[in-house]
């Protein structure tokens, strides 16, 4: 009996070794992430659930960078959902800047399909369960790269880790065209880039604690598409719990039609079929694109990445001229912002005072005269150059921050805060060409949110070299810090911010500065649009002609001019059937 029961508890004690090693073995991703956060705390080697990747120290900051989150969505992996990245042997050199989304250029076509990467920026020290911003770059979903947020003095002044992130961009990023349906709801929308942002949430989620962060706190960010991008998170299913809090940096709220969307893709690609001899004109060839066809597909899959980067030039922030962000209905809602249900989460809103000054300097119907000196120079052209960027500025403005807080308001969960820096607008501080031709233009704040030489920083080094300047970019990274930190911007001695509330006449903190010091303060007035129109209205600073001539084309179809084009009787932008 005695040998019978020795035998059993040997049996019993094996069982347990046993099932404690499999739970062991389960768990070991997770638990040597966390013994690897804690034996390299300061050291340039981490321990992802992929592989080690080793970074570089620059000042006071660790960096990784080129940091793969996801397969290279290349070869079959081209119009699909992004998949976890296979595992690496060895350390992988994250020194280096890794590969940019595949654009066009001035200089031409540059980067590659293969651009799923991020880059990581701490602080060099032994602090661990730091927040996480992880940022979106600009350009209109088309060009940029996460190289625009050069974030090592951002991550130490806020102490937090800050993970610049590339998506698919372009046609490679968003493309619904019916011959690319796989079945799967998801692929099926188009929104590629999106689900890419989601894939790359989850890898933070997954190996953000081996490098500091906390998986529990992390901020979803984006710059100008980047922003808009972030808001249309807030309405994805595909999003929710992805992310604790969030900033729309010049952002705002755009969706579009699938089906003028993909009228728009194909009349683009029709001559590139038209070159290929499979139809003898491109109308014809946009009725074949537009087929639900297996052969459409592998001629789709066929085309370089090149000449898909090349298919559609600048879009001028126009949504005709490049759509994305389609409303599908399994990654974005078909009623888009009217939807019922939001990823609630605190939010940050930002605008800036002269926020159209770079799009009507691109403008054909100005090019020629920034391009020539003669905005400052010639007084008709500075009338004509002021009153659109003074106009336009006002209902871009709006759309970045107030637009957005009215239309979301009454679902939201969630407390929304909006800025606005209306910094660079005053001669006296940053000079007159400064003023005249950028003011606080679309980006404005980040030469404030990094304190490098980024923007019109690295243009006009002097307008940013005062004690003024210097001090409102301590305060706007001391209310990026707190809000990163405890959901809040307030605290620190700084000047209150209330989250918006339209009861409370919609406050919204202004950013400004003189050469001396910060100057902050908060406004309780908001401006109608119908205002804005009516101010553009009764403007006479340009003759009727000239009013009309600039409202029906620098204005037409940009994301805020909904309202203005109806006002104005504008011709839609989008093709006809």
């Amino acid at each position: 009996m005695r040998k019978e029961m020795k035998s059993r508890g040997l049996r019993f004690y094996i069982a347990m070794v046993a099932v404690i090693a499999s739970l062991l073995f389960t768990a070991l991703p997770s638990y040597s992430l966390a013994v690897e956060a804690g034996r390299y705390k300061r050291d340039l080697t981490r321990q992802t659930v992929y592989g080690k990747a080793r970074g570089v120290k620059e000042g006071n900051a660790l960096v990784w960078r080129g940091v793969p989150y996801a397969k290279p969505p290349v070869g079959e992996l081209r119009w699909k959902a992004p998949q976890k990245p296979d595992p690496w042997n060895g350390v992988r050199d994250a020194s280096k800047q890794g590969e940019q989304g595949i654009q066009l250029t001035p200089e031409g076509v540059k980067g590659s399909e293969d651009n799923l990467n991020l880059n990581i920026f701490r602080p060099d020290t032994e602090a661990t369960g730091l927040p996480v911003l992880a940022y979106i770059h600009g350009g209109n979903n088309q060009t940029g790269s996460s190289a625009e947020l050069p974030a090592a003095k951002l991550a130490v002044n806020t102490n937090s880790v800050v993970v610049p992130v590339q998506l698919r961009l372009g046609l490679l990023g968003f493309n619904n065209l019916p011959a690319l349906k796989t079945g799967n709801p998801l692929e099926d929308s188009g929104n590629y880039a999106l689900l890419d942002a989601a894939l790359a949430l989850d890898w933070l989620k997954e190996n953000i604690a081996a490098f500091g962060g906390d998986p529990h706190n992390i901020a979803i960010s984006g710059y100008s598409a980047g922003g808009r991008d972030v808001m249309a998170f807030l309405i994805s299913p595909v999003f929710k719990n992805k992310f604790q809090k969030a900033f729309s940096f010049s952002g705002g709220l755009t969706l579009a039609d699938p089906e003028k969307s993909r009228r728009v893709i194909a009349k683009y690609l029709s001559k590139y079929v038209v070159e290929d001899g499979k139809a003898k004109s491109e109308a014809e060839a946009a009725t074949w694109l537009l087929k639900e066809d297996t052969e459409v597909r592998r001629y789709l899959y066929a085309l370089s990445a090149e000449r898909l980067a090349a298919a559609v030039g600048n879009a001028m922030i126009r949504l005709s001229g490049f759509p994305h962000l389609f409303k599908d209905g399994a990654v974005l809602p078909k009623e888009g912002f009217d939807a019922e249900t939001y990823n609630s989460v605190p939010i940050v809103l930002l605008a800036s005072g002269t926020e159209f000054s770079p799009f009507v300097q691109i403008d054909p119907y100005f090019a020629q005269a920034v391009k020539d000196n003669e905005i400052l120079s010639d007084a008709r052209n500075r009338l004509e150059y002021e009153f659109t960027v003074k106009h336009g500025s006002r209902f871009y403005e709006y759309f970045n921050a107030v637009e957005s807080a009215e239309k979301i308001f009454a679902k939201y969960k969630a407390p929304i805060y909006t800025v606005d820096i209306i910094w660079g607008t005053n001669r006296d501080v940053v000079g007159e060409e400064f003023a005249v031709l950028h003011g606080a233009a679309h980006g404005i704040f980040r030469p404030f949110l990094t304190d490098e030489p980024v923007g019109l920083r690295g243009t006009y080094p002097q307008a940013f070299d005062n004690d003024g300047a210097r001090a409102l970019s301590k305060t706007f990274q001391q209310y990026l810090g707190n809000f990163l930190r405890a959901s809040d911007p307030n605290g620190g001695g700084l000047v209150k911010w209330d989250a918006w509330n339209p009861a409370s006449g919609g406050p919204t903190l202004i950013l400004d500065a003189d050469r001396h010091g910060v100057i902050v303060s908060q406004t309780f007035s908001r401006v109608a649009y119908d205002q804005i129109l009516k101010d553009l209205e009764v403007d006479e600073s340009v003759s009727p002609e000239v009013k009309k001539a600039i409202t029906s084309t620098v204005l037409n179809g940009r994301w805020f001019s909904e309202g203005l084009d109806k006002h104005f009787n504008n011709p839609s932008l989008w093709p006809e059937r």
